[in-house]
């Protein structure tokens, strides 16, 4: 019998003119991670899929900077973001 892995998501803030690193502004599992993602497509803001790093952000409180360890990881994510907007 195989396992569903409960949907995690996180979303994140990135302002370089007021924030020093990126900020966890919303984070949830299963129906509350759908609806994340949900609003997020609906507001054409960008999807990526990262497990790995859906993991180490889900431990930091909501409205909190992303941990020193984490910023390489989340800045490989906002190049690409921004690359493909461009």
């Amino acid at each position: 019998m195989s396992e569903e892995k409960t949907k995690k998501a996180i979303a994140l803030r990135y302002n370089p003119e007021k924030d020093i690193a990126p900020i966890i502004v919303a984070k949830g599992k299963g129906d509350i991670a759908r609806k994340i993602i949900e609003l997020a497509k609906e507001h054409k803001i960008p999807v990526i899929e990262d497990e790995t790093l859906v993991e180490a952000l889900i431990r930091i409180d909501v409205y909190e900077e992303i941990p020193e360890e984490l910023y390489e990881a989340v800045a490989k994510l906002l190049v690409y973001i921004v690359q493909k907007i461009l």
